[in-house]
Parts: C-alpha cells; sequence; structure tokens
C-alpha cells in the first residue's frame, strides 16, 4: 500500500531497517489529512465502527525521519491497538476472564495462585486469536474499509500490508504455540478451529463473510461456543475437574450466541455503502437498516425476556434478585435505544451510537455472569 496523499503529495516513513519493518507513518503539513475527520482518534472512542474522532483531528502523526525511536515506538503501538480492534479484545477479556471466575467460586476450595501464570497464558492467547481474526480480516478488505473504515491503520496508510501479516501471522503463532503447550490437544483443536473459521470468514476463495448467513453463523460459533465452552473446560481441567454443563454455563453460553448472532447482523448497519459497492452480501444491503435494527434488538429483547423467566423460575439455579432486576434494566435500555436510533433516523451517528451500546450490553452479560 503506498503512503497516504496529503495536498497531492506523498509523505510517508519507512521504517527500513528500524526494529518495526514495512511500518508506515503519515506525515501532518498544516495539521490536516487526507481522510480529515473520518479517520480515527487514537483515543478508545475512535475503536467504535462509524464514530467520529474525538477531539476531530484524524489519527496522523506529526513526525519527521529523525523522530526518535520511542516515539516510532509508541505510533507503532497506537495503531496496532486500532488494528486489534479495542471493543472485540474487551469482549474477549471480560469473557475469559468471567468464565475462569465463575468456575473458580463453583470450586473455591481448589483455588491455587500457582495456576495463575498458566491463566495469563491462556488469556493472552485468547486476544492473539481475537487479533489474527481481525486483523486478517482487515487485510482483505482494504477496498472496502476506505469506505467504511476509513479509520482503521490499513486502510488509512498508517499500516502497511507487509507488515499487517507478520502481524497476523505473529499472533497466529503465537496463540497456537501456546495453547499447545499449555491446554492439551482437545482445547488446541478448538483453539485452531476457531482461527480456520476466522480465515475462511476473509480470506478467498471462499470469504464467507460475501455471504450472510455463513458470515453471521462463524461469528456466533467463535463467540458464542467456542469461546464459552473452550475457557471453561479449560479451566475445570486446570483445577483437576473433569468436564460437566453447568447450569450458568449453559445460560451464557446461548445467550451468548444469540447476542453475537445480532452483532453479526448489526455489525454491517453502517457499511452498506462499501458493502453494495463490493458485492457484500449482508442482511443490512437485503433488509435495510431499519429492518435489521428491529430484528436485532427484538432477538436481544427476548434474550433478556428468557433471562427473565429463567430467574423467577429456576430459583434454585440462579439468583432471582441477580438475573430479573438485573435483565429488566438492561432490556428496558435496549428498547430505548432502539427507539433513540428510529427517532434520529438512523443517522450515521445514531447507527454507531447503537451499535456500541450493543457491545455495552454484550459486556455487562459477562459481568454478571459470576453473580447469577
Amino acid at each position: 500500500m503506498g503512503d497516504s496523499q496529503i495536498g497531492g503529495q506523498q509523505c510517508g516513513l519507512i521504517f527500513g531497517k528500524s526494529l518495526i519493518p514495512s511500518w508506515k507513518l503519515r506525515c501532518s503539513l498544516g495539521g490536516n489529512t487526507a481522510g480529515g475527520n473520518q479517520a480515527e482518534s487514537l483515543s478508545s472512542q475512535g475503536s467504535w465502527p462509524g464514530s467520529a474522532p474525538e477531539n476531530g483531528l484524524g489519527s496522523s502523526v506529526s513526525t519527521s525521519s529523525n523522530a526518535p525511536l520511542p516515539q516510532r515506538i509508541t505510533q507503532f503501538a497506537e495503531a496496532f491497538w486500532r488494528f486489534v480492534r479495542p471493543h472485540t479484545i474487551r469482549g474477549t477479556f471480560l469473557g475469559a476472564t468471567a468464565l475462569v471466575v465463575r468456575a473458580l467460586i463453583e470450586n473455591p476450595a481448589l483455588i491455587d495462585w500457582s495456576l495463575l501464570p498458566k491463566a495469563l497464558r491462556g488469556l493472552l492467547a485468547l486476544l492473539c486469536g481475537n487479533g489474527y481474526i481481525v486483523g486478517i480480516n482487515q487485510i482483505y478488505d482494504v477496498g472496502i474499509d476506505k469506505v467504511n473504515k476509513p479509520f482503521l491503520p490499513i486502510a488509512s496508510g498508517d499500516l502497511s500490508i507487509p507488515a499487517a501479516w507478520v502481524l497476523v501471522l505473529g499472533l497466529a503463532i503465537v496463540g497456537i504455540s501456546i495453547v499447545a503447550t499449555n491446554f492439551g490437544p482437545l482445547i488446541t483443536c478448538l483453539y485452531s478451529f476457531g482461527l480456520f473459521l476466522g480465515g475462511i470468514y476473509s480470506v478467498p476463495p471462499l470469504r464467507l463473510k460475501q455471504h450472510a448467513v455463513p458470515a453471521f453463523l462463524i461469528i456466533a460459533t467463535v463467540r458464542g461456543f467456542l469461546l464459552n465452552f473452550g475457557v471453561y473446560y479449560a479451566t475445570r481441567a486446570a483445577l483437576g475437574l473433569r468436564f460437566i454443563w453447568n447450569p450458568s454455563i449453559v445460560f451464557i453460553t446461548g445467550f451468548v450466541t444469540v447476542f453475537a448472532t445480532v452483532i453479526a447482523i448489526t455489525k454491517d448497519l453502517a457499511d452498506i455503502e462499501g458493502d453494495k459497492k463490493y458485492k457484500i452480501s449482508t442482511f443490512a444491503t437485503k433488509l435495510g437498516v431499519r429492518n435489521i435494527s428491529f430484528l436485532g434488538a427484538g432477538l436481544l429483547l427476548l434474550n433478556y425476556i428468557g433471562a427473565i423467566f429463567a430467574g423467577l423460575y429456576l430459583r434454585g439455579i440462579f439468583r432471582t434478585q441477580v438475573m430479573v432486576p438485573a435483565h429488566a434494566i438492561l432490556g428496558i435500555g435496549l428498547v430505548y435505544q432502539t427507539w433513540l436510533l428510529d427517532a434520529e433516523k438512523y443517522s450515521k451517528d445514531a447507527i454507531a451510537g447503537f451499535y456500541r451500546f450493543v457491545w455495552y450490553l454484550f459486556y455487562s452479560e459477562y459481568i454478571l455472569l459470576p453473580f447469577m
């Protein structure tokens, strides 16, 4: 990928022999970039699809060829953070942590602090897998992202494709190595299967993201079943216990699978322009933004109603005082956000806010898990 065009000139910095190969930075002339306000702020605000930069300055970094190495490393770290999509990293982190905590709460006598390093290695492997999946998607979506998500580092010219390949392959190798040497053959197979699904989602010739149903099935499988079963299984195995389906884990697996389905269909709401241009078939391009927004909200609302009924009628299994009020509040918040989206006529900012709220709801469910 070439350097970014700024004021009709190319001005890029390539660390040809530095510690960061093939890394390209956009420089700033007069404080404006080609991407303008479409670019993403380096703050967490810009990590959300469709969100505008918090400070209005975009993601370009003013620099020069003699910039000190610490500054270049910092700039690389900022672009890498955008590359791994922070909102998905947070979801993986919270999900894995909540599942481990839940397993420990069920077996407090077996808590062994000497297992903490192994748990941290497992978390690192999950984050590596997450980074691989979202990273390889960006490599093959450069054209689409220049339309839909120009703030992403490859699309904006902040990261070269060769450097991105080094990152995604490195993440995959580190992740598989950690799992294979720490968690046994079953978890290694499941982890590898997750990477495989993430690959065929983005990579030709299959590139299943082009087809609405296979695309959401992949996301639901990885986020729903593989993460929840895999982490809970690995935690119990580390404690010396055989795997059993705890009711709370059955609940969260089913709940999050539906949630992941909703994320899979609503993530495309802001991407219709680029998806249509590159002939990517999504539910949003087929059925329209309003219909998919209501479909996603409806599925989540059914999820919350089911959780409330579970809390009311399975009192010996779930804590009613947690399940009922917590899910009622989250459900009311969802209804309000859906109404707000409709009232604002599905503007780009409203869609971004709605999608961001869906992820907040996703995080909230894992926060609740240890207390159910």
